[in-house]
């Protein structure tokens, strides 16, 4: 696995990292020339100005020429690996995140509805960052291989005894960093997923925040975030523990060697099979090694986390990208703004949500969608709007631009400008018409900097009607043959919700507006009403009609007017709005 996770990685950009490694392998062969420069000048110039008292100025200049040559190039060597192992991480890294996001935008709305927002944006983020972070040490451990190769073959060819027992250390220092790894995969593994489950946990809690402050759920709240970071806190803290066991043997077992090749190599000088520069050579390349063994160490330490997240970062990237509902939704017949055929909808399995739903709705018709909570209204404009596929039967629309407008504006923490072109081109005039027709024209102009006014994290600098009135004139922009309106005016007062069905009925005279409404007032203004009872068509007719005729939505209208009369003075409207007319 691990080796497959590294040709994953490195194939996404391999230019810069194959430049890293070979600035790695330069560095390693300079490491191992050192070795043997240093015999040499101990040999050479350091030993005959002791034993003779004095030595040859070319020796000197000659020693001096190869310290600083080599020292020159292992420095360029340095630069190389570093800074290619930089652009390689951070490339990779960058390229992965596009891909998993791309991912992401690529799937429908019906799979990112089985998912935790959180947990998504995790994988883009933190699981890409934790799977590649075996790129940075990777070059350098490379190079250290292929130094410990060198070097075995150097202090072998010095002294077979003696360099013997030193290759025979490094088997031992790679076991330990094996076992390291072993021992610290499943909690790498562990802590990444607490992790995730964190993000996500963090990022709904922050999503629901007014519904957690409005039920008094603040300690809760804090207490399950408070568990999830408990389980990530025990996983990291093992890890931690066991990689603090792991480098104090790493920092023992190279010590007592150093020890043991200072004895073996006093005896092997005092026999005469060795001389004084032949064991610094020795001893000094045996020192070197020992910082790049730690990083081979470090390599294998990060590799578990790498493989964590790149499991996770996998799991995306592999699945395959769902049937977009929006590609089943067909053409209507001429004439016919919105049609559904026997349509069958269910959130689970034998809970049907809307069952044998036959409608037909005119080109340039305005049709309220009415009914208590739970009775599907809101379902028929997703199923018409292609965000959900149903179940059986067909949905059709007519040929055009299809708009929705949920109940719950959102927007973004950017311009007015932005937030109604919403990554499109348009016209001042285009857009102002827009807000004209959505009747936020006035409150904009009003506003210090008019359509370049920033209005903060998800509106927040505005109020709950014009924040719809906004989302409105997004849609309206777009000119659409099929505008979908979700109790999208609940927090308008009376007569400003009048002016907007007004304008809309002028404004869109040739589209089809089917819209959910809980207002009397509001649903009077539509041409037609389809009354949903229990996810199926119970009656339809004018409002004027069926409050003569079926008892059933008389009793919901005036219940809808005895909820609104009993609000307590200054309550906000939307709340028993909302209630009112939010479908399943």
């Amino acid at each position: 696995m691990a080796a497959r996770l590294v040709r994953d990685l490195v194939r996404v950009h391999p230019k810069p990292f194959v430049i890293a490694v070979s600035g790695a392998a330069v560095f390693a062969m300079c490491t191992v020339a050192s070795s043997v420069v240093l015999r040499w000048v101990i040999d050479h110039v350091i030993g005959p100005r002791f034993s003779d008292g004095h030595v040859a100025t070319s020796s000197v200049l000659i020693g001096l020429g190869l310290v600083v040559g080599i020292g020159c190039i292992r420095a360029v060597g340095v630069v190389i690996r570093r800074t290619f192992a930089g652009v390689a991480h951070w490339r990779i890294a960058e390229t992965l995140s596009a891909d998993v996001i791309a991912r992401l935008v690529a799937q429908p709305v019906a799979w990112h509805q089985r998912r935790p927002s959180g947990e998504l944006a995790a994988r883009a983020g933190v699981d890409v960052d934790a799977s590649v972070d075996v790129l940075s040490p990777l070059p350098y451990a490379s190079s250290t291989v292929l130094l410990i190769v060198v070097s075995a073959g150097w202090m072998l060819f010095i002294d077979v005894p003696l360099g013997l027992f030193a290759v025979c250390v490094f088997p031992v220092l790679i076991g330990i960093n094996l076992s390291y790894q072993h021992r610290v995969d499943r909690h790498f593994t562990a802590a990444q997923d607490h992790l995730g489950r964190l993000s996500a946990a963090v990022h709904e809690s922050f999503e629901g925040v007014q519904v957690v402050k409005a039920f008094g759920a603040e300690r809760r709240e804090t207490e399950r975030l408070a568990i999830i970071a408990s389980q990530l806190r025990d996983e990291r803290t093992a890890a931690v523990l066991l990689r603090g066991s792991f480098d104090s043997v790493l920092d023992a077992v190279p010590a007592l060697a150093n020890i043991g090749l200072i004895v073996l190599g006093a005896l092997r000088i005092r026999s005469g099979n060795l001389t004084i520069g032949e064991l610094a050579s020795m001893i000094y390349m045996f020192t070197l090694l020992v910082f790049p063994l730690r990083l081979i160490g470090y390599a294998l330490s990060a590799l578990p986390h790498s493989l964590a997240g790149w499991a996770r970062v996998r799991e995306v990237l592999d699945e395959p990208v769902m049937d977009d509902p929006a590609d089943r939704v067909g053409v209507a017949p001429d004439g016919i703004g919105v049609s559904f055929r026997g349509v069958a909808y269910c959130f689970e399995q034998d809970r049907p949500v809307l069952d044998d739903i036959a409608l037909d709705v005119p080109i340039g018709r305005t049709v309220a969608l009415v009914g208590a909570t739970g009775a599907g209204k809101t379902t028929m404009l997703r199923l018409a709007a292609g965000l959900v596929g149903a179940a059986s039967g067909s949905v059709a629309t007519v040929a055009g631009q299809r708009a929705i407008v949920l109940q719950e504006a959102f927007l973004l923490g950017d311009t007015l400008r932005e937030n109604i072109a919403f990554g499109r081109t348009y016209t001042d005039d285009q857009i102002w018409a827009a807000l004209t027709t959505a009747e936020g024209r006035e409150f904009v102009a009003e506003l210090p900097n008019g359509l370049d006014t920033t209005v903060g994290e998800r509106g927040v600098s505005l109020s709950g009607g014009q924040r719809q009135r906004v989302a409105l004139a997004r849609a309206l922009v777009r000119e659409p043959a099929l505008l979908l309106l979700d109790d999208t005016t609940s927090a308008l007062d009376p007569s400003t919700e009048a002016r907007v069905v007004a304008n809309l009925r002028v404004a869109l005279r040739d589209a089809t507006v089917l819209m959910v409404a809980s207002r009397p007032s509001t649903i009077a203004l539509a041409d037609h009403v389809v009354f949903l009872d229990a996810g199926t068509i119970a009656a339809t007719g004018t409002h004027a009609a069926l409050l003569a005729t079926n008892p059933l939505y008389r009793s919901l209208m005036e219940a809808f007017e005895v909820d609104r009369g009993a609000m307590a003075p200054g309550a906000d409207a939307r709340d028993v709005a909302g209630d009112a007319g939010s479908g399943a």
